[in-house]
């Protein structure tokens, strides 16, 4: 459908839509999923700002929390349709806060740059072509932000849009001008040639195109099908052009004394590698290090020493320092920097890749990276330790990490420890020395010892995995699991490469739940429980059982209160907690549990109006709680209703009235005092009202009988007999006489499960410890919905209780303390301070196997976090254990800190090395220690 231009215009430019919101929404949502069934390298997106997009979309009556476009199932744009009536339209299309020229949009499209470092969703929302098509015509408005959707990844191939293509900054070295080219980092290398002769006006024969990265001459680029990512070209980095005609020359080119420099193509050999011994960093003097010198030989990495930023030859000066190199920032590379500089400070990952460990690259390993990933590795560790404290640019690493992990290229931020367990587990199928892997068929544990059992587990994981990350960095636990049906238990030992400690306040919730006396014999009391958020009802029963002091013969009856009635009841033991919202309201009713067994009576309010005559109309909308007993007798009677109603009232009648009502069959509901709460007038008038088939003359409450949804009524009598065993349902008419006789505020007031704004205005949490977070982790606790466990007994998918047990500890222990929390549309950091040991770390208490080792650790580096989600820094703490002293690495600047200062609230992973039984002396060398 298409807009004419001498259609009508509103005064903001906008044309007048010709279609209604639900057309606009319907149209939209089925270009995105025919979008989505073709997906294809090439596919044009288009950047929107998220701000225009949620107005479009509260406009045309899509759920606000469903907007990610392009990022989300189909099934995630949900139908629910707001009223368009109240929605405001849009306005036209205002990509100015997302874009850095802002509002001034005069300049060519191609020269528009977006802000750097926004978020997907959070920032802007991507956009079928088609879909900006039509919304262009719709609103007008811009500016147009076009993307290609690219494919990444050797192995794992995937479709992403690359919202940041690279931007290189060209030097011309005629002129000295330069120039800004945006080109994808799929672009081939004779796409830039021709990018930049068209721009410079030079011939492509005549020009030469250099890596000029840092300001230094690294590579020569050629016209090629190679890409510009594969080429390790970086994110705002210096290119140099240059002309060979023989007229032209320029001081890029020539030494320090005027006379041409032979410049020499750099460009490394891909043939096989092998390494031929690492450096000799005892003395400062590179022995044997001969990777890559010479370009035709066998023996090469395909790594090139100069691509960092630095000669390798140029070795570590007598007296200075190891290990103290940075890591040159390539773009948003903190998060890599941070895991790469705890890895590199690993004493015997430092011992392994300084040696000879050509033998053991796995080029067949079909979950390995070849021995890419290892070889790469393995050189920035050695120019990191053989550099002196010069910083390091870990191009062809970073280049490395986009082919086989796409998740991670690109210039955005993301999160060290997915970095470092990619790390772990790509360097040990690259490592492993098991060249063909057996089959092993699983047996399960039947009742033998646990000894017999995790020695098996751990035979057969051996026999297909072995290498030094597991030698050094994997561990065993033990995993219970107990159906919730048959109680069948299963047991298994698991390896583990590093562990998740949830923080203690993430596990738990506080729930807020208001409890009534069934019986009438107490006021409504709120009670603020913690449990688990993974947690059942039965563990909020439990809870609650305990806060309100129930009795040995009482049991409660849990329910949710919506819109003053029973919305539902929560009667099933195994009802996960996560079912009930912090905005609910939840009740429980003790109840004696002889009773429980009998004709339940549901009682609720209403308000009437005095002019109301007619009590079998709705008059005023319900108020209050709905109030929940029993009624004892075997055939319960109009007058059991009268009784019962009665008694659970009695607590809510106020302490300044005289009146006291007089419980029991006949008795009446009006109080000795009932003149001084209202006018004589008025009681007679009550007294002689019409009320057909109410009670009886004398009731002040008038009650009928009503279904559930408080829809239909119906009047009873005193004599009037109902069938036992059913649920009862009646409404309570209330007018000025009874708000005076009785305190409604507490069937009022009842507070939601948590309020979220006490939580803002909480100080500052208590430091908690990192045992308490290991506590946490160990706990036992049920697997979440999504997470069933196919239970062999019963033959179905079960929602089992978990509970793991730490059995044998590795070398190399790390801690992942888990800061960020993620929800399907809301992401969050927790900044509390954990409380960790430097020294002296004994996990020995942890440790179910007693196999009489000890396991007391010290901590040699941290990864820090600062900062929120997006626009976070990374950095790290490492411990150079020759000298005993502790540094900060951030990024390029390291510098020494006291060992007082590294215990933050950033620390984010933490890193332990098991202390030897022999108490290794301070200074002495921590390379000369077995690996174990």
């Amino acid at each position: 459908m298409t807009i004419q231009d001498s259609g009508f215009m509103m005064e903001d430019g906008v044309s007048c839509l010709p279609c209604t919101p639900e057309e606009q929404k319907k149209i939209v949502i089925d270009l995105r999923n025919e979008s989505e069934r073709n997906l294809k390298e090439g596919n044009l997106y288009f950047v929107i700002s998220s701000r225009w997009f949620r107005k479009w979309e509260r406009y045309v009556g899509i759920d606000a929390d469903a907007n990610l476009i392009g990022n989300q199932s189909s099934d995630s744009w949900h139908m629910n349709v707001t009223s368009s009536m109240v929605a405001e339209m849009p306005g036209a299309i205002d990509n100015s806060d997302i874009v850095q020229n802002g509002s001034d949009c005069n300049c060519k499209e191609n020269e528009i740059q977006l802000r750097r470092n926004l978020m997907e969703g959070q920032d802007y929302v991507l956009v079928p072509q088609r879909v900006w098509v039509k919304l262009h015509e719709w609103y007008k408005g811009g500016p147009a932000l076009p993307r290609k959707m690219i494919l990444q990844g050797v192995y794992h191939r995937t479709f992403d849009v690359e919202v940041y293509p690279l931007r290189l900054k060209l030097i011309d070295s005629r002129d000295e001008s330069q120039s800004v080219i945006w080109l994808s980092r799929k672009a081939s290398l004779s796409e830039l040639f021709q990018r930049v002769c068209a721009l410079r006006g030079i011939e492509q024969n005549k020009a030469r195109i250099w890596d000029y990265f840092n300001k230094r001459k690294h590579t020569q680029l050629s016209a090629s099908n190679r890409s510009l990512e594969e080429s390790n070209l970086q994110m705002d980095q210096d290119i140099l052009l240059e002309e060979v005609d023989g007229h032209h020359s320029s001081r890029f080119g020539m030494d320090s004394t005027g006379n041409e420099l032979a410049l020499v193509s750099m460009e490394p050999s891909r043939s096989s590698f092998t390494i031929a011994g690492g450096p000799t960093l005892s003395n400062g003097h590179s022995s044997g290090y001969k990777s890559n010198q010479y370009p035709g030989s066998s023996l090469s990495s395909g790594l090139k020493d100069t691509d960092d930023g630095f000669d390798a030859y140029n070795t570590v000066r007598k007296g200075e320092k190891r290990g103290l190199a940075g890591l040159q920032n390539l773009g948003n590379t903190c998060f890599m920097n941070s895991a790469l500089q705890c890895l590199v400070h690993t004493p015997p990952l430092v011992e392994y890749f300084l040696k000879n460990y050509s033998d053991e690259i796995n080029t067949e390993n079909p979950l390995g990276m070849h021995g890419e990933l290892a070889l790469a590795f393995g050189e920035l560790l050695r120019k990191l330790w053989s550099s002196g404290q010069t910083a390091v640019a870990p191009r062809v690493f970073k280049g490395k990490l986009a082919r086989f992990a796409p998740q991670f290229s690109g210039y955005n931020q993301h999160d060290s420890q997915e970095l470092l367990a990619f790390l772990l587990d790509g360097l040990h199928e690259d490592l492993n020395r098991v060249k063909k892997k057996p089959y092993i068929e699983l047996k399960d544990a039947d009742g033998r010892p646990d000894e017999e059992v995790a020695a098996e587990s751990w035979k057969n994981h051996k026999a297909r995995n072995d290498s030094v990350i597991v030698d050094v960095c994997q561990g065993q636990y033990k995993s219970t699991l107990v159906c919730p049906v048959c109680n069948k238990i299963s047991i298994t030992f698991d390896p583990f490469m590093y562990l998740s400690l949830p923080l203690p306040s993430t596990i738990t919730r506080t729930m807020t739940v208001t409890v009534f006396y069934g019986d009438g014999s107490g006021l409504p009391m709120p009670y603020t429980v913690s449990v688990l958020k993974n947690g059942f009802c039965k563990d909020l029963l439990l809870a609650l059982r305990t806060a309100c002091c129930l009795k040995t013969d009482e049991n409660l009856l849990l329910a949710e209160v919506y819109e003053n009635k029973i919305y539902r009841y929560l009667e099933m033991p195994l009802e996960p907690l996560a079912s009930i919202k912090d905005d609910e309201h939840i009740v429980a009713f003790r109840i004696q549990k002889k009773g429980m067994e009998k004709t339940k009576l549901v009682i609720f309010h209403r308000w009437q109006e005095k002019s109301t005559t007619d009590y079998l109309k709705s008059g005023k909308e319900l108020f209050g709680t709905p109030l929940i007993t029993y009624l004892g007798e075997d055939q319960p009677s109009g007058a059991d209703i009268e009784t019962a109603v009665s008694k659970v009232l009695s607590p809510f009648k106020r302490m300044h009235s005289s009146a006291k009502a007089h419980i029991g069959k006949g008795s009446d509901f009006l109080s000795d005092g009932l003149d001084e709460l209202c006018s004589s007038s008025d009681a007679q008038s009550i007294e002689n009202a019409e009320f057909e088939g109410a009670l009886s003359m004398d009731l002040s409450l008038r009650l009928l009988l009503t279904d559930d949804r408080v829809m239909n009524f119906k009047s009873f009598k005193k004599d009037t007999l109902f069938e036992p065993g059913k649920i009862l349902s009646v409404v309570m008419d209330w007018t000025d006489k009874e708000q005076g006789l009785y305190d409604a505020s507490y069937l009022k007031d009842i507070p939601e499960v948590h309020k979220a704004g006490f939580a803002a205005k909480k100080t500052r949490q208590e430091a908690i410890s990192l045992s308490s977070c290991l506590d946490a982790f160990l706990v036992e606790e049920p697997l979440g919905p999504d997470d069933m466990w196919y239970c062999p007994r019963c033959k179905e998918h079960r929602q089992a209780v978990k509970k793991l047990d730490l059995w044998m500890l590795p070398e190399i222990i790390v801690f992942h303390l888990k800061r960020f929390t993620y929800g399907r549309y809301l992401k969050n950091k927790i900044d509390t301070f954990v409380n960790f040991p430097i020294h002296n770390l004994d996990l020995s208490k942890y440790v179910k196997n007693k196999d009489g080792q000890s396991y007391v650790y010290e901590l040699y580096a941290i990864s820090n976090h600062y900062g929120g989600l997006g626009g976070g820094h990374y950095t790290a703490y490492a411990k150079l254990i020759d000298e005993n002293r502790w540094y900060h690495f951030d990024d390029s600047h390291v510098s020494p800190v006291n060992e007082s200062d590294i215990k933050t609230s950033a620390a984010y992973l933490l890193f332990y090395k098991r202390v030897n039984e022999s108490k290794m002396e301070i200074g002495e060398s921590s390379y000369s220690h077995s690996t174990s």
